[in-house]
């Protein structure tokens, strides 16, 4: 029988505190992190995704950050793959993966035995879709789609014309939506794993959320953005992520500057809440509130007690 690898998964809202907990858990279980957020894999997007810092990092060495231009694709299937090859290698270094990050479906993606591929196909039928979406805009497929699958299309955006197309393409070959489908591959864990998740007060969390975005602007997001939107980068996966598509909207004279950090200020509470929901809802979650961990020896001994959850769960021990 092959002894799975064991993994360590540090999870939770936008602003929850995560960067820290996962540097000191590194350091206590000798651990290396693997970045689980779909956006911080794109080059230039920095004060927007909230990317660590080199100085933050403590020496631990972290993966997936800063591996793809802002042009390019990025999908689960693709992660999937990358993540299973670093978890491969850190644990064939004597060290603890750790994957950590707010992007449930990407995580879930690695952790379970997915086969994004194993629906059937019909070549023929997505070249017509892809010819609908040159002629029709890539918004009629979207509405096609949440027509047919209403889940999947409010997961999608409409700008991911491949997954677009490939979740009408199960339906017309399976009759069945990709949710039905993948809910139906019965997965099966292939880490032994320990999933910890963070979690605050909600009205503590969204005033952290509004003082995140201020320290943004103040960090220099405006002209990040404006740089991107300088380039002519327009309608790629990168731009929608939060924080870039409201600044865009700003630049193309659509609202004003206040308007646009609010709405930021708004879509990234509104997206805490929904990651909040899906990791509840998804995934064996241990969770630790750190509504209180704020100052340095409170968060010390809230480390203390995540530390002995990951040891019973994993049967390691912590450095400390």
């Amino acid at each position: 029988m092959t002894t799975k690898c064991k993994l360590l998964v540090l999870i939770g809202p936008t602003a929850v505190g995560k960067t820290k907990t996962s540097i000191e858990l590194a350091k206590a279980f000798n651990g290396e992190i693997i970045s689980g957020d779909s956006m911080q894999v794109y080059k230039k997007l920095d004060i927007g995704t909230a990317k660590i810092k080199p100085l933050e990092m403590e020496g631990i060495p972290h993966y997936l950050i800063d591996i793809k231009d802002p042009d390019e694709p990025f999908s689960a299937a693709e992660f999937q793959v990358l993540v299973r090859d670093r978890i491969s290698e850190i644990t064939s270094r004597g060290k603890l993966p750790i994957i950590v990050g707010g992007t449930g479906l990407y995580i879930q993606s690695v952790l379970f035995d997915y086969q994004f591929s194993e629906a059937p196909t019909d070549d023929e039928f997505r070249k017509n879709l892809e010819m609908q979406a040159e002629k029709e805009g890539i918004h009629f497929l979207h509405d096609q789609l949440m027509k047919l699958d209403p889940e999947s299309g409010a997961r999608i955006h409409p700008n991911n014309v491949r997954r677009v197309i490939r979740a009408i393409e199960v339906f017309h070959c399976t009759g069945k939506t990709m949710s039905e489908f993948q809910r139906k591959q019965q997965p099966d864990s292939l880490y032994d794993t320990a999933i910890v998740g963070l979690t605050m007060d909600r009205e503590k969390l969204y005033a952290r959320i509004n003082k995140r975005v201020d320290m943004m602007i103040h960090e220099g997001l405006v002209h990040e953005v404006e740089q991107l939107f300088q380039q002519g980068l327009k309608g790629c996966q990168s731009i929608q992520a939060i924080g870039y598509k409201e600044m865009y909207e700003y630049f193309e004279g659509k609202v004003s500057f206040e308007q646009a950090v609010e709405n930021l200020k708004q879509n990234s509470r509104r997206y805490a809440k929904r990651q909040l929901t899906w990791f509840r809802n998804k995934m064996d979650v241990k969770w630790f509130d750190m509504t209180e961990e704020i100052e340095p020896i409170s968060l010390a001994k809230k480390i203390d007690e995540i530390s002995t959850y990951i040891e019973g769960m994993l049967k390691i021990r912590s450095n400390t």
